[in-house]
């Protein structure tokens, strides 16, 4: 109890306190006056003319009215006069000298463009030379945005076309970002200093850049840049993965800016112009030309899958693939068919024709894209064919059907001298397509380089099945070789297939095809990818392969980690079996005798045969009986079969339901843009074949051609004169696309301000109409009080014209509401939790020793209820004021934690009456006690003043009626007494009222700054019955209340008279004994509202209280008469100590007790 007692006096530990005093010193500022509360109520309302009128009254008294304030919501009057967008208002703020702060960025934000325009003229008028901006000097601790916002950052993030072009006209700037891997000063110093300010910055930043608007107004090629920074965000959501929604929600809304521009072309020119402008190209696009797509070429390198998939650059391939054809979409599908088999049959042809004659008709015929895809396509069936042939060995099944006697024994020959021959007529076919083909991939590689090359899958797929085939060829000539070797050496190398070497080249040679062709023949979803049907599926099996290697990953981590255990159990006992198969004289296995050894050995041989034992249990081909080894132990099959077990529910039941629903995910995600996805694949598809090269298909181009011979000679005599004709031509595509895209941004930005403006009426509407409704209003009452006329008194609680909004921020200016913490809540709950117990056991405890010393019976659950955390739905008034009452303690206690300096006996010779507490209550009340009573006399000090003057009561506030303020003031009397809460008892509660000590006291106040504090002469106690504990005036009035009904108590009242009425403040005689033991740091477990005691305390403190004789009560004299209200505030006063009976009455509890005499509102609570 003790310990209880010392913090609740201290708010907490000296610990706690100093954790929190960063908090307390944001949350308790000082509080706004009336005057200001006025103030920012009226700006708030729109009231021009009581704004000017209030800052015109109280520019010299700028400690009442600080134009400057803020509302809860750290909204100044500035900042409430934008967001209602009252013009005339923000230009009398600023004439009054307001303080602008980030009044500039609000004004951005609530898209105020007249009072940007303002704003920044008066940034421009006043702004030094060298000093930070207005919005740059605000403190980060109240800003409203962060210091990496500006102006021009903030427009771009709101996207408002007309803020952008005034901040872009006056010469704003947005600086560039640095690169994410940037290492210079700057980055390295913010980033230690700050990592997550510095990845935010760059975010705000890019958001900026990323602004459709501040695109379309500062970049001359708008396509190019939206394309350039989707790239860029797409790299920096790879880079920074903590803000990878971040990165790729701009990365989507810098592509459907893009893809915007093409919803406002009208004609086929202006798409053209658009799709085929390159600047880097040396002979640039003319309309009526060969159409390059250098643009539509851009944006499949940049993966600008939304904008290829517009309807508009689909239309316009289409036209292009199918510009040989006429008439052919209008065909069915029989027709079509038709035409495509006619093609295809006729391609050796139309190769032969174009390699001969390339300007011919049938030539310039062969060059058109879709004709091209036909040839290429009926080339590459014809390779797969080969294969296929190839595979079934064609040529020895047609000679040995042919029924000739000599064919057949040529064929038997060419079986038996199998190993290290010549390749077959087929198979030479072969090699001269895959000479071709890599040829194709030489030329691409070349022509696009590495990283185009590289950047498309199937390029990759190609590679690989090159490979494939060139390791076939290679093996198949050294098998031949080999053989060719050992025949002239004089060893027959021709022997059967089954007594080969198991890595002969031939059989090499053999899986390499194989490999080879299997890839090639997957191919051909790539060429389906054109069909609308098969198109969707190839794109989400594309999809699905990542996921599958992904999930391979994770099997092979599995798949090794039990292969090695396995083994590791088993390996004995294969060897075991192993040499029961191979027990014949010569090492032959006994597949007779022994056929189960020589099958099983395998199985757990080494790391490899047990991994591929495992695989193939995954498809139930391996069966229990294969743990059945020679001489394996009980407990060794027992755990081999335990972790047989666990691999199969982990890779069965596990990871192939992931893989299962990995797959279902992926290609639920493709479906849903799957018309997207598979329009960009057929894009970058018909994209191939739009460009000059590669005209005939394979085997035809390794054939040199009159058209190879000439375009080499052209090379070697190029003309280098003409590049003045090749800058004319660019200046001339430069300048027509130009005026394409400012046409186009002109409509794409008209047809946003017009969205905007045909937007419904919005709340926005509403509050404007409200706010201009609300200005009128108090502009006609004014006029019509300068004339004289009778007008209505509006009250600040009266009824307006303003919303909801405008309702909730009045009261929370009204009741001084604060963004802050309220204590002691949820930390009960925890703590009371941490050791249960502990707390039945000490309760159980003291109900036997209360039984011994006063033989009564306790109530278990009045026990168990008073120490237990109560739980108020809703609280009380008084609660609220004792919270804030106690956390201003602990912000003073802050204050003067360093202040020890304060001699108690120089206290003793300001009040002598002090000498009946301890000197450590002395220091500990007047730390307390000093900072309210200052804050009190001042705020009594300021409206003695104003008595005379403009009353702001009789402005804005309806004054209550007389009965009312008289019934008010009878109600408002409260006393709150220093004690903890004890168990519910009459006994308790009187033996705790006969121990309290109430001190009734003030201290003058020495000035504003803190000054030092000092008590009056006291006066003598026969001159006074008693002292008002009520203040003499009414803080709302300045009316004298009527003198409050006489206290009497038989406490100790220790009297200190100041000069201004007093405040009663009452701790216990226990408390008061504890205060002169030494405070340790003991953090705080409990609220002090709600302080939850053991049974031991409880114990211990009922022992006292009925134990204890009756302590000495210090009390004004009865005899006294009433004080007059004229009497000298200097007059002395004395004190009458007697003994206090035990029976007398304990103090009324329904006073004023507690409650500032200045304000009348309670100031102390549960210390």
């Amino acid at each position: 109890m003790n310990r209880g007692s010392r913090e609740e006096l201290l708010g907490s530990s000296q610990e706690a306190l100093r954790n929190s005093h960063n908090d307390l010193r944001q949350v308790y500022d000082r509080p706004l006056t009336k005057e200001e509360k006025t103030f920012l109520l009226h700006a708030d309302r729109g009231d021009y003319v009581t704004v000017k009128r209030l800052i015109e009254q109280f520019t010299p008294q700028p400690d009442i009215l600080d134009i400057n304030c803020v509302d809860p919501l750290n909204r100044s009057a500035l900042v409430a006069a934008i967001e209602n967008e009252n013009i005339e208002l923000i230009k009398l703020l600023l004439l009054s000298g307001i303080k602008v702060k980030d009044a500039l960025l609000h004004a951005i934000k609530e898209e105020y463009v007249e009072a940007v325009e303002l704003l920044l003229q008066w940034e421009e008028d006043n702004h030094v030379p060298g000093e930070p901006y207005s919005w740059e000097s605000v403190d980060p601790s109240s800003a409203t945005f962060t210091p990496d916002i500006t102006p021009l950052i903030l427009a771009a993030h709101r996207n408002h076309y007309e803020i952008l072009k005034i901040l872009l006209d006056r010469g704003a700037t947005l600086p560039v970002p640095h690169d994410v891997k940037c290492g210079c000063d700057e980055c390295v110093k913010s980033s230690q200093e700050d990592s997550l300010r510095h990845s935010q910055a760059r975010i705000n930043a890019y958001r900026a850049l990323s602004s459709p608007s501040l695109i379309a107004l500062s970049s001359a090629d708008p396509l190019l840049t939206a394309f350039q920074l989707s790239w860029e965000l797409g790299r920096l959501s790879r880079m920074e993965t903590e803000f990878r929604v971040e990165y790729k929600a701009l990365r989507t809304q810098t592509q459907e800016f893009a893809t915007s521009l093409l919803d406002h072309t009208r004609t086929s020119k202006e798409l053209e112009i658009m799709l085929n402008y390159n600047p880097w190209d040396i002979d640039c696009w003319e309309p009526g030309e060969r159409q390059t797509l250098g643009r539509l070429k851009l944006a499949i390198k940049y993966k600008q899958k939304m904008f290829v998939a517009h309807p508009n650059v689909q239309q316009l391939l289409g036209a292009i693939w199918y510009e040989g054809l006429p008439g052919f979409k209008r065909k069915n599908i029989v027709g079509q068919c038709v035409q495509v088999a006619k093609l295809g049959v006729m391609f050796p042809v139309y190769c032969t024709i174009y390699m001969l004659a390339p300007n011919s008709e049938y030539g310039r015929f062969m060059k058109k894209p879709f004709v091209k895809f036909i040839c290429h396509s009926s080339s590459y069936m014809l390779f797969l064919t080969l294969l296929s042939l190839a595979s079934q060995r064609a040529d020895y099944l047609v000679l040995e059907w042919s029924g000739i006697t000599w064919l057949q024994e040529l064929v038997d020959h060419w079986k038996e001298r199998e190993r290290g021959s010549l390749p077959s007529i087929i198979e030479f076919s072969v090699i001269i397509y895959i000479a071709s083909l890599i040829w194709a991939e030489i030329r691409s590689l070349w022509t696009g380089g590495i990283t185009e090359y590289i950047s498309d899958l199937w390029n990759i797929v190609d590679f690989i099945t090159n490979a494939f085939y060139i390791a076939w060829i290679c093996l198949r000539f050294s098998s031949w070789y080999i053989v060719q070797r050992d025949y002239n050496t004089g060893i027959d190398p021709w022997y059967a297939r089954e007594q080969w070497d198991s890595y002969d080249p031939m059989l090499l040679s053999e899986g390499a095809f194989a490999a080879g062709m299997i890839f090639s023949f997957l191919k051909l979803v790539h060429i389906f990818s054109i069909n609308p049907y098969l198109g969707p599926l190839q794109v989400s099996l594309g999809r699905m392969i990542l996921d599958i290697l992904k999930f391979f990953f994770v099997y092979m981590l599995v798949l090794f980690a039990f292969g090695c255990g396995l083994n590791q159990l088993m390996w004995y006992y294969a060897e075991l079996e192993k040499n029961k198969c191979y027990h014949l004289p010569n090492g032959v296995p006994d597949f007779d005798n022994q056929e189960r050894a020589c099958t099983i050995w395998r199985r757990y041989a080494n790391l490899f045969e047990t991994s591929q034992s495992l695989f193939w249990a995954s498809f139930g081909l391996v069966d229990l009986t294969t743990f059945d080894l020679t001489g394996i132990k009980s407990f060794t099959r027992f755990w081999a079969l335990l972790t047989f077990g666990s691999y199969s529910v982990i890779n069965i039941i596990v990871l192939l339901n992931m893989l299962i629903a990995m797959m279902s995910n992926s290609y639920q995600i493709i479906s849903e843009r799957a018309d997207t996805e598979w329009k960009f694949a057929r894009s970058n598809l018909w994209m191939s074949y739009f460009e000059d090269g590669d005209t005939v298909p394979p085997p035809f181009n390794i054939i040199p051609t009159p058209k190879h011979f000439n375009c080499w000679i052209k090379r070697m005599c190029y003309n280098r004169d003409r590049g003045s004709i090749i800058n004319k031509s660019r200046e001339k595509a430069r300048q027509e696309h130009e005026a394409v895209m400012r046409v186009l941004v002109r409509r794409y930005v008209t047809a946003e301000q017009r969205a905007r403006d045909e937007t419904g009426v919005t709340e926005d509407d509403v509050m404007e109409i409200r706010q201009d409704i609300s200005t009128l209003r108090y502009e006609l009452i004014d006029i019509l009080h300068n004339n004289g006329m009778k007008t209505p008194r509006i009250s600040m609680q009266d009824a307006t014209v303003a919303g909801k909004k405008g309702k909730v921020m009045e009261r929370r200016i009204l009741k001084d509401f604060h963004i802050g913490i309220v204590e002691g809540i949820i930390k009960d709950v925890i703590s009371k939790e941490n050791k249960p117990k502990d707390v039945f056991s000490q309760i159980a405890k003291a109900i036997v020793r209360r039984g011994s010393t006063d033989g009564k019976k306790r109530d278990w659950n009045a026990l168990v209820r008073t120490n237990t955390v109560r739980k108020d739905p809703i609280g009380t008034t008084a609660e609220a004021e004792t919270r804030r009452s106690r956390q201003s303690l602990r912000a003073h206690i802050l204050d003067n934690m360093a202040s020890r300096t304060i001699d108690p006996q120089k206290l003793l010779e300001y009040n002598p009456h002090l000498a009946g507490v301890s000197p450590v209550t002395r220091v500990a009340y007047a730390k307390f006690m000093r900072s309210k009573i200052k804050s009190d006399f001042n705020e009594r000090e300021k409206k003695g003043r104003r008595a005379s003057e403009f009353s702001l009561e009789d402005e804005v506030f309806e004054a209550p009626k007389k009965q009312e303020r008289e019934s008010c003031r009878r109600c408002s009397r409260r006393t709150y007494l220093s004690r903890t809460p004890i168990p519910e008892s009459e006994v308790d509660d009187e033996g705790l009222n006969e121990n309290e000590i109430q001190v009734e006291a003030d201290i003058e106040d020495k000035g504003s700054e803190g000054g030092s504090e000092q008590t009056r002469p006291l006066k003598s106690s026969s001159q006074e019955p008693s002292e008002p504990s009520t203040p003499a005036f009414d803080p709302v009035d300045g009316s004298r209340l009527p003198p409050p009904a006489e206290f009497q108590s038989t406490d100790h009242v220790i009297t200190i008279e100041p000069e201004t009425p007093t405040k009663t403040l009452y701790i216990t005689q226990e408390e008061d004994s504890n205060l002169q033991k030494p405070i340790t740091p003991t953090p705080s477990v409990h609220s002090q509202s709600e302080q939850i005691l053991s049974a031991s305390s409880l114990e211990s403190q009922y022992k006292k209280m009925t134990s204890e004789p009756p302590t000495v009560v210090v009390t004004p004299d009865a005899s006294e008469p009433e004080r007059s209200p004229a009497r000298s505030s200097t007059q002395p006063r004395s004190a009458r100590v007697s003994p206090s009976p035990s029976a007398s009455p304990s103090p009324s509890y329904g006073r004023d007790r507690g409650k500032s005499k200045v304000t009348g509102r309670v100031v102390s609570g549960w210390l």
